[in-house]
């Protein structure tokens, strides 16, 4: 196990049976038996074509005896002529049918992989790297194509083996019954090769989502790398990975590639004896030459995909267990479980909390017996220190994670009853670190509204700050944002993270705030935006910016997932509890800031 310690498993994996997994994998093949009838008839055609070319040699061998004449040697030579046409344009239409089915199939296992992934709740995103999802998605569905076209080639030679089979028996039945008592003992032997081909193709999948993960998390924190000179770390890291990997595919190929060695070693002892008996029978007159020719012939094309079927078995055992992989991802069960799928109706936007309990994990509780009453559109801002259960709440208001006990209403209604994906089109979201994905600025806005109109955007644009922030951009809302928006700044990201919002007019709108430095005439944009958005939404603002505080109408203040305080952000200072503790340690010190970056800016 030397090899494989440190190859972590991940908890939704699971084994099935091969019989399981066949049948799902025909289920993804049913809607091609067109196709696959098409495909079976040309491999009827090579495997009859293939077992008709040696018995149509002996014949010639036989002749050979006799007169030969040159009818008989033109007819001869045009049927090995036309068998190996035949041969090559059933192979050609096999193969071209084939890999066009395979491609459907994986592609439709792609789809429905990524829509797994996707439907996901995001506590799976924070338990299971990213790197090795993507790896079951493109690396294990190709891995599985793979394989199946590898199995039409061997159906084509088993067929074959089976009219052979035949033939053997017709020519002569005494070394055939010789012959066939051989076949246990490779099969023997191929099974024997069955569950450690299994194993050691796991674990080299497993190795290489490492690998995938390694390189993505790398690439992802590239900056914070070169920003703290940690390149040669995580190229350390990196090869570390690499490095299992290849130790363990070492050993997998290794394993793979002793199976034909083994296979065709046997088959060479069975073909020995067969000759031998098989000549011995020639001499002494038991069987003619030819047919003593046919069945040699015949023999070496008999053995060749038995051997082939019980050596690529290794093989095959590699591409269930990359089935088993995608499979698992897509059967992995939803932490977020809705009890029914009610239509939702345009929402007032009035939340409540009754008496819920939620836990990351058995030694992580937030939120015990948590009570909040939030009203149509109000807004209502969460102040606390790190851990205090702000962005729980939210977070468990967007149904991103399953509570324990209790129950979350929003206009009186269980949010469990709700259907999800009308209930979640009707929440705007902006994150601490806003994600704008690559394209311009118009397609980031547009993202939750596709309809959107250019015009109307503009619109919406100008209502902030007069529209300046739009001339702050090279091409305006034509603005290539690069990669994650690299190429804006955290003021400019915020700004494009709300105007999404504005323009998806949702019902509720949920802030977690940043906490990064702006400047002031930035700060005042963002927050005439927030203004816009906030006035026609319920609201729940988990705030780092005072100017955000004072805008809320009322303020809770969170201690260990328990509310300690509210009111709005006068009465709280005159109480001199805990919020006028975070004001004077926190937000007093932003004030001041503020107030002198604006002194110096006149």
């Amino acid at each position: 196990m030397g090899f494989f310690s440190n190859l972590d498993q991940e908890r939704y994996d699971r084994q099935y049976s091969d019989r399981e997994l066949f049948r799902r994998m025909l289920a993804y093949f049913r809607p091609y038996l067109g196709r696959l009838a098409a495909v079976v008839a040309a491999v009827v055609v090579v495997s009859l074509a293939g077992a008709a070319l040696p018995m149509v040699v002996a014949r010639a061998v036989d002749a050979l005896k006799a007169n030969l004449t040159t009818h008989l040697a033109l007819a001869l030579t045009g049927a090995v002529l036309l068998i190996g046409v035949v041969t090559w344009g059933a192979n050609w239409v096999r193969r071209r049918l084939t890999v066009q089915t395979v491609a459907d199939v994986v592609l439709q296992l792609r789809r429905d992989a990524f829509h797994a992934v996707v439907a996901h709740d995001l506590s799976f995103f924070d338990e299971f790297s990213s790197g090795r999802v993507v790896s079951r998605i493109t690396s294990d569905t190709r891995d599985f194509g793979q394989v199946v076209v590898l199995l039409t080639d061997l159906s084509s030679q088993v067929l074959q083996s089976l009219i052979l089979a035949v033939v053997l028996i017709r020519t002569e039945w005494h070394l055939a019954l010789l012959l066939f008592s051989f076949l246990p003992v490779v099969f023997f032997v191929a099974l024997g090769f069955r569950r450690l081909a299994r194993r050691v193709t796991r674990e080299g999948m497993r190795a290489m989502a490492n690998v995938n993960a390694a390189i993505k998390e790398t690439i992802s924190g590239i900056a914070v790398a070169k920003n703290f000179r940690q390149e040669a770390g995580i190229y350390a890291e990196f090869d570390d990975a690499n490095r299992q990997s290849y130790r363990v595919n070492v050993r997998r190929g290794l394993v793979l590639s002793l199976v034909f060695p083994t296979l065709n070693a046997l088959g060479g002892v069975g073909t020995a004896i067969l000759v031998y008996v098989g000549g011995m029978s020639a001499i002494q007159g038991m069987v003619t030459a030819g047919a003593w020719y046919l069945f040699i012939s015949s023999l070496d094309r008999f053995w060749f995909p038995v051997l082939n079927l019980s050596s690529f078995w290794a093989q095959i055992q590699s591409g269930l267990s990359a089935a088993e992989r995608v499979f698992a991802l897509i059967d992995v069960e939803a932490a977020v479980q809705q009890i029914d799928h009610r239509p939702v109706p345009r929402l007032r936007g009035e939340i409540r909390f009754e008496h819920v309990w939620f836990r990351y994990s058995e030694q992580e509780q937030v939120l015990q017996d948590f009570n909040l009453h939030i009203r149509a559109g109000e807004s209502l801002a969460l102040v606390g220190h790190t851990g205090a259960g702000k962005t729980t709440i939210a977070k468990l208001i967007a149904r991103f994670y399953e509570f324990q006990q209790g129950r979350i209403l929003v206009d009186g209604l269980d949010i469990r009853t709700l259907d999800l994906e009308q209930y979640r089109r009707q929440l705007g979201i902006v994150s601490q670190v806003p994600f704008l994905f690559s394209g311009t600025v118009l397609e980031n806005i547009r993202y939750a509204r596709p309809e959107a109109t250019e015009e109307e955007i503009l619109a919406l644009a100008r209502q902030i700050g007069d529209g300046e922030w739009l001339e702050t951009l090279p091409d305006g809302l034509h603005t290539a944002v690069g990669e994650r928006g690299a190429r804006l700044s955290m003021g400019q990201r915020q700004l494009v993270a709300l105007m999404r919002v504005l323009v998806q007019r949702p019902a509720i709108f949920i802030l977690d705030e940043a906490t990064a430095s702006i400047d002031p005439f930035t700060e005042a944009q963002i927050q005439e935006a927030l203004d816009l958005i906030l006035k026609d939404t319920t609201s729940i603002l988990i705030a780092h910016r005072l100017s955000t505080v004072k805008a809320a109408d009322r303020i809770i203040v969170l201690q260990k997932g328990e509310i300690i305080e509210e009111g709005d952000h006068e009465s709280l200072l005159a109480r001199g509890g805990h919020y006028a503790g975070l004001y004077n340690t926190y937000f007093r010190h932003q004030s001041l800031a503020y107030v002198e970056e604006a002194g110096r800016l006149r």
